[in-house]
C-alpha cells in the first residue's frame, strides 16, 4: 500500500491510495451478487448482514489483509481510499433526489458496503437518522442546497460523525456510484495526528477539558436538538494525550469558555492546514477512522437530472455490545 503525503492546501487532489485489480474486483462482484439472490432480502435484516459478515471472509484475501491493517492502526491520515470496487455505471437507476434517501433492498454497492464493515467491525445506524438504515444516500435534494448536512451541496465544515451521541461510530465508509457532472465535489479529511502538531500547548488543554457542548446534527431532524444527548458538556479530545480521540462538528460544536473558543478556533486552522481533498470516481470507497479524524465536502452545483452525485454511506462499531442499551432486540441499529 503507497504511503500518501498529505495536501497543504485544500485545494489539492488525492487519488486512491490503491486499488482492487481487475481479478480480485471481479471476484468481489462476485461474492456481492450473491447476497443479492435468496431469502432474507432486506438489508437491515439481521440476517442478511449475518450472511454479509460470512461472506466478507470469501472476498479476496489483499483487501481483507488491507482492512485488518487499518484497523489495527488508520495511520497519520486515519483515511483509507481503495479504488476498483465495482461499480456498473450503465445498470445504476437515476440518482435519488428525495430526503431521507436509503437502501433497503440488497445491492452490489450495498452489499460491498456492508462487507467491509463486517470487516472493520459491525454496522450501526440511528433511527432518528434516515430512519435507521444500514446503508445510506449522499445525494443532493433539490431545496436543500444549503442544508448543512449530506442533502446540502454547499461547504460542508469539518466535522466527526454523531460526536453529540454517548456511542458514535468508529469508522464512516463512503462508495463512489457517482460523480459530480463538473467534478467539483471533494471530500475533505483531516487527521488529528498531523493536526495536534501545529497547536499550543495551552490550546490541546483547552480540548481536553469539559467545555463544549456539542448537538445533534441537522440530518438528526428539530427534535433531536431537544434530546438527551446535548446536556452534559464534553471534551473535544478524550483519551491517549499523545494520539487522542476527538468528538467535534464544527457546525454543532459551542464552546462555553474563552479558552475552549480560542483552541476550538486554532484546532479548525490546523485542520485547514493539514486536510487532504479527496476527488471520489465511481468503484471508490473511502473508509474514514471516525475516531481520530475529521471530513468535510466542498460546495458543487448538482443539476438534478439523474446523473448527480450519488455517494452511499454506512457507520460502523468496533464493539456493537457496548451500545446493547441503546438497541431494542439486540439489532444493529441505535433506537435513541
Amino acid at each position: 500500500m503507497a504511503e500518501m503525503t498529505p495536501d497543504t492546501t485544500h485545494s489539492a487532489a488525492v487519488a486512491a491510495d490503491w486499488s482492487l485489480d481487475p481479478a480480485d474486483a471481479g471476484a468481489y462482484e462476485r461474492v456481492a451478487r450473491t447476497l443479492c439472490t435468496g431469502g432474507h432480502g432486506h438489508i437491515d435484516n439481521p440476517e442478511w448482514v449475518a450472511r454479509a459478515r460470512d461472506a466478507w471472509e470469501d472476498v479476496p484475501l489483499p483487501l481483507r489483509r488491507a482492512v485488518r491493517r487499518f484497523r489495527r492502526h488508520s495511520g497519520p491520515n486515519g483515511t483509507l481510499v481503495i479504488g476498483g470496487f465495482p461499480v456498473d455505471q450503465a445498470a445504476l437507476p437515476t440518482t435519488p433526489t428525495v430526503p431521507g434517501s436509503v437502501q433497503r433492498r440488497p445491492t452490489v454497492p450495498a452489499a460491498v458496503l456492508t462487507m467491509v464493515a463486517c470487516g472493520l467491525g459491525e454496522p450501526l445506524a440511528y433511527l432518528a437518522e434516515k430512519s435507521g438504515a444500514l446503508v445510506q444516500d449522499v445525494v443532493p435534494v433539490p431545496g436543500q442546497e444549503s442544508f448543512h448536512g449530506n442533502a446540502g451541496s454547499v461547504p460542508l465544515s469539518f466535522h466527526t460523525e454523531n460526536g453529540f451521541h454517548p456511542h458514535p461510530p468508529d469508522y464512516v465508509i463512503f462508495l463512489c456510484l457517482r460523480a459530480d457532472h463538473d467534478r467539483q465535489a471533494g471530500m475533505r479529511v483531516a487527521g488529528t495526528r498531523q493536526a495536534l502538531s501545529r497547536l499550543t500547548r495551552a490550546s490541546r488543554q483547552a480540548l481536553f477539558a469539559a467545555e463544549f457542548i456539542t448537538t445533534p446534527p441537522p440530518s438528526f431532524g428539530p427534535d433531536a436538538a431537544a434530546s438527551e444527548h446535548e446536556v452534559e458538556p464534553r471534551p473535544v479530545l478524550s483519551g491517549a494525550v499523545e494520539d487522542p480521540d476527538i468528538r467535534m462538528a464544527q457546525f454543532v460544536t459551542s464552546p462555553l469558555t474563552p479558552r475552549a473558543a480560542a483552541a476550538l478556533t486554532e484546532f479548525g486552522r490546523a485542520c485547514e492546514a493539514t486536510a487532504r481533498t479527496l476527488r471520489l470516481t465511481p468503484g471508490d470507497l473511502v473508509i474514514i477512522d471516525n475516531r481520530v479524524t475529521v471530513h468535510g465536502r466542498t460546495a458543487f452545483h448538482p443539476r438534478y437530472d439523474g446523473a448527480d452525485r450519488w455517494l452511499q454511506r454506512t457507520y460502523v462499531t468496533t464493539d456493537l455490545r457496548r451500545s446493547r442499551d441503546h438497541r431494542p432486540d439486540d439489532d444493529h441499529v441505535l433506537a435513541r
